[in-house]
């Protein structure tokens, strides 16, 4: 299915962006030297845009691209252990076609969910500045703004949370996050009639010693898909 030309329109500047140097610099320099497993990729080594259903009633907010995942396939949670954990629950709640997702052309098809992230490009350490989200704030204004179907917001971690509470309060919806902490499995319905829900990040840190389990993360979908289902 085509994208909406709105949608295009801020892919492409995504995908052009230049702002943050320090990204600019990681991005590229992972894609030249690689990983040795990966050393025979083409890795993609710029901004990763938002992926999924335009008239999608959920999104996926997560925290930016992984330095030999997203920013080596260029789709979010492509290519790394935490799509590889994160897609089968996607799979088993209905919201992804296969269970897979190894690269861009492979398949994989999102039916109502949309994902996107806090920062467009791979951070060292996993640690983007706060310069570096502010950077990037504007483009997730606009995706929020164009998809008029949003009912339910999937906050992965605590920075993918405080970015859409940030969102929030820069539009007058919030004057505060405090009413609002970040707990796995916490609910809120928030005054712009959205549902924001908050899970622990599908990382090797949270999956492999167990803070998040794969029954933890289908609850969360579930609830998602509930939740979106009777707004």
């Amino acid at each position: 299915m085509p994208l909406p030309t709105w949608l295009k329109v801020l892919n492409d500047e995504v995908i052009a962006c230049t702002r943050c140097p320090r990204l600019v610099v990681y991005r590229e320099q992972i894609a030249r030297e690689k990983r040795r497993a990966y050393r025979d990729c083409e890795y993609w080594g710029k901004p990763v845009p938002g992926f999924g259903d335009p008239n999608a009633a959920v999104m996926i907010l997560g925290l930016a691209p992984g330095a030999h995942g997203s920013n080596r396939t260029g789709r979010p949670f492509t290519g790394d252990a935490s799509g590889k954990f994160m897609y089968p629950v996607l799979h088993e709640t209905g919201f992804a076609n296969q269970s897979t997702a190894t690269a861009c052309g492979d398949g994989l098809v999102l039916t109502n969910l949309y994902i996107t992230a806090a920062a467009r490009c791979a951070p060292p350490d996993n640690k983007p500045l706060p310069q570096e989200l502010a950077n990037c704030a504007p483009y997730l204004d606009r995706e929020l703004e164009g998809l008029k179907n949003l009912r339910v917001i999937v906050a992965l971690g605590k920075i993918g949370f405080d970015t859409y509470l940030g969102y929030l309060k820069r539009h007058a919806v919030i004057t505060s996050r405090t009413p609002y902490p970040f707990l796995h499995g916490a609910t809120y319905a928030m005054p712009n009639g959205k549902a924001l829900l908050a899970s622990y990040h599908p990382s090797n840190q949270n999956t492999q010693t167990g803070k998040l389990t794969r029954a933890m993360f289908v609850e969360i979908f579930q609830r998602a898909r509930d939740v979106a289902s009777d707004r």
